[in-house]
Formats: C-alpha cells, structure tokens, sequence
C-alpha cells in the first residue's frame, strides 16, 4: 500500500525536497486546499473525484471526464498508462513547475475493485517514475 506524504509533507514535495511519488493524501488536507497549495506553488493539480466509481470502466470514464484526456484515449490500461506518460493533453495549458494527480474517494475505489485499484496504483507508479527525473515532475496524492 502507498505510504503517507514524508515530512514535511505537501510543502517538501511542491519544493522539490520530498521526490515525487504516489502517497496518500494527508488526513487533514482535502483536495481542493491541495489544488490552492500546488496553484501557488505552480504546480498544476487536476482533481480525479471517485465518489460512487466502484469498477474498472467507471474509474477509467472517471480519469476520461476528470482529467479531461484526449479523444484518442482508449479507456484501457494501457492508454491510462499513455495518457499519464505522454501529459501532452496536460502540457498544452503552459509550464509547470510539476503535475500533481489528487483523488478523492480513493478508498471507495479500493474496497469495491481492490484488483483495479492495485492496477491503476501501478500505472501511477510507472508514471511517475517516467517523469522523476523531468524538469516537470509528476506526483499522485491518494485521497
């Protein structure tokens, strides 16, 4: 399972002194104070909401509608794991000090599809490794 943020927490890893990851999203943060931090930090956040997604398809038209992927996605995972390695549907909107990816619900998503959720916490991963070591890293809050 995917450890808590380290200390100092969100602030390390907008800084840069905590390395991107897939973490669990600190109890007392919500998601929408976690899109004000990174904004200010000029990191682009995109909120991923799984409230009531309890399958495979329904997680995969969640990250469609959510993270506004584009037309060629193929609602598989394979084109998850695409989309998240390529983020030009991402980069169009300008430069960022780094990409950030905040579910909400995440644990919903666990208990109803366990073998998905194990899935999509992989491709995260493999994301992020992809883009460790960019000028724009990209990092995964679970919420």
């Amino acid at each position: 399972m995917t450890g808590l943020l380290p200390a100092p927490g969100l602030t390390g890893l907008l800084l840069g002194t905590t390395p991107p990851g897939v973490y669990r999203l600190p109890p007392t943060d919500t998601a929408p104070r976690v899109a004000a931090l990174a904004a200010e930090a000029e990191w682009r956040a995109a909120p991923l909401h799984l409230g009531g997604v309890t399958t495979k398809k329904a997680f995969l038209d969640r990250c469609a509608t959510d993270l506004e992927f584009p037309e060629w996605f193929g609602r598989n995972w394979d084109a998850l794991a695409d989309c998240l390695t390529d983020l030009s549907w991402w980069l169009e909107e300008g430069k960022a000090r780094g990409y950030l990816l905040v579910t909400e619900d995440w644990e919903t998503f666990r208990k109803a599809a366990p073998k998905d959720a194990r899935t999509a916490e992989a491709i995260f991963g493999d994301a992020v490794d992809h883009w460790a070591d960019a000028e724009s890293p990209l990092a995964v809050l679970l919420g």
